[in-house]
């Protein structure tokens, strides 16, 4: 696989980012012969960067309930309102962004439109994390102009097209995490050698801290068996001539890949000792500084992209057919 020899090289991971795993699928499935002609050759190249204009203060979980208004004025339409969690939004050129355009509806009164970021009127806020960085802002709209011609889909019909873009974010996640786990057991074995030592055997001393690395090991070798058999179930069903986009079983990847990425990072810091209590200082080696960091980032991993809550419904409702 490509992904294991970018890990055996010691390779930086592909930078896939919003545009080639949710917006670009998505503009492919709903987007006229227009938008994607405009936007995919930039996205495929690398020359435009997208943020996602999902979450608002008082509509997290509960998205339909998004309040960011989308006034037609003539031909064009006024945008008031906020966005938060909006991931590299003081980076991104464009946003895809949930608005409000009827008031009447819940789901039925969402559309899905973009924005140009330099648009006048949008003012970004970077939000501090507890990990000391972060890629989260606010996003703030303030009679901000639209027009017609980037809805994507229909008028008041967004919320399909928001709900096929989350299946492309949650699979997207959960293959981040299947990647970010190649090696992750040789990295633990490596702390533990390191921090807590091995015997005449070559095996680290401590037996529990053997059992912890190896069930961890065993979830991320099994997790990324099922990453490989969902997407080559999707390419059967592209030759198939079939919809080869990612279904509920993106929530099972959301789900088990973050929580599979705090357990790895929270054993990291445990091995550590007290040398992964360090925020900063000569005292503490970079690269342990770096997991108390990623440690502490992993915390969002379950909120992020649907809470883990949340996924658990989906999969419970529409995989196990569960009433």
């Amino acid at each position: 696989m490509l992904q294991s020899e970018l890990v055996r090289l010691r390779l930086p991971p592909p930078l896939i980012g919003f545009g080639l795993a949710m917006i670009g699928p998505t503009l492919l499935e709903f987007g006229t012969e227009a938008q994607k002609l405009e936007h995919i050759p930039k996205i495929v190249q690398g020359e435009i960067r997208w943020c996602q204009g999902y979450s608002e203060p008082g509509a997290g979980s509960d998205l339909a309930s998004l309040k960011t208004s989308a006034v037609l004025d003539g031909d064009r339409f006024i945008i008031n309102g906020q966005k938060v969690w909006t991931s590299y939004a003081e980076k991104a050129d464009w946003i895809f962004c949930l608005v409000r355009t009827n008031t009447h509806a819940k789901q039925a009164g969402i559309t899905f439109i973009l924005i140009d970021m330099e648009t006048p009127g949008i003012t970004t806020r970077p939000i501090g994390l507890i990990s000391g960085a972060s890629p989260f802002c606010e996003v703030f709209f303030s009679d901000v102009v639209a027009y017609p011609k980037d809805v994507i889909g229909e008028v008041d019909r967004g919320w399909t097209v928001a709900k096929a873009l989350l299946g492309h974010e949650r699979s997207m996640v959960g293959e981040v995490f299947a990647q970010s786990v190649s090696g992750g057991e040789m990295e633990l074995v490596g702390l533990a050698r390191e921090h807590v030592g091995v015997g005449a055997d070559g095996r680290v001393t401590d037996p529990l801290l053997r059992d912890h690395i190896i069930r961890v090991a065993m979830d991320e070798r099994a997790f990324m068996l099922t990453v490989k058999r969902i997407k080559d179930g999707m390419v059967a069903a592209k030759r198939e001539g079939k919809r080869a986009m990612p279904g509920h079983e993106s929530s099972i990847l959301k789900l088990f890949g973050t929580e599979l990425n705090q357990r790895r990072r929270q054993l990291a810091v445990e091995i550590l000792g007290a040398a992964g209590l360090g925020w900063s200082g000569d005292d503490y080696a970079p690269g342990h500084l770096a997991m108390t960091r990623e440690w502490l980032r992993s915390r969002g991993n379950t909120i992020e992209g649907g809470t883990s809550e949340i996924q658990l419904d989906i999969i419970a409702k529409h995989t196990l057919g569960l009433p």
